[in-house]
């Protein structure tokens, strides 16, 4: 394939690309069919309505009372059809008075949070050198969590907490690293074997977030 060939290739690739962002505005999901890795299916343009681009869900707080004492609402495409395919949705998060979002990654998507009361202590781990990066936020503090590394919140106030964050797909996806060993059925042999936890505590573990095994 010759530089013209490759070049030519590379226009109309371009021009069709382009095309098919021009000739469709949006694609407000259609929840009567499956979800599949690129989100949902487009509904029916005389079907969309303005309530398809407006959620209402992240109004009000969160039950805060369980183990964490905390709370997450999210607005991704399965709660908000109007964002899918824009490659972006929003969460809130409630945090009591010794509140924490445990270690966890969002496989899908980097986040950026803002505060919006209270006070956080929040970080993340690189993958490289495994580097920890935290940091004390106040009200008004803005701090970005990169894509896939493991990361924290914890209300390090004496109040409530409550901050908004961003992330740059329709569905980022969420593992809590706590909860993927101990609320599982994997053996607690195997899990000692891969954590070097001592066999009680794992049991302790499972036996508090539902794990079996």
């Amino acid at each position: 394939m010759n530089t013209n060939t490759i070049l030519i290739f590379f226009i109309f690739s371009l021009f069709f690309s382009s095309s098919f962002g021009a000739v469709q505005d949006f694609c407000v999901a259609d929840y009567s069919g499956p979800q599949g890795p690129a989100g949902y299916s487009c509904k029916n343009l005389a079907k969309v309505t303005v309530d398809d681009f407006v959620n209402h869900g992240l109004a009000n707080k969160g039950n805060t009372t369980n183990i964490i004492k905390a709370a997450v609402t999210t607005a991704f495409d399965s709660q908000f059809p109007g964002i899918n395919g824009l490659g972006l949705s929003l969460v809130r998060a409630d945090l009591a008075a010794g509140g924490v979002i445990p270690f966890h990654t969002h496989p899908g998507g980097s986040e950026i949070l803002i505060v919006i009361e209270g006070m956080l202590c929040a970080g993340f781990v690189s993958s490289t050198a495994n580097t920890v990066y935290f940091k004390t936020l106040n009200k008004g503090d803005v701090m970005v969590f990169p894509q896939g590394l493991l990361h924290f919140q914890i209300n390090s106030g004496k109040g409530e907490a409550f901050f908004l964050a961003g992330f740059n797909s329709p569905n980022p996806g969420l593992q809590l690293t706590d909860f993927a060993l101990f609320k599982n059925n994997l053996p607690t042999e195997l899990v000692a074997a891969t954590t070097f936890l001592d066999v009680a505590q794992i049991k302790k573990l499972k036996g508090v977030l539902g794990g079996t095994g």
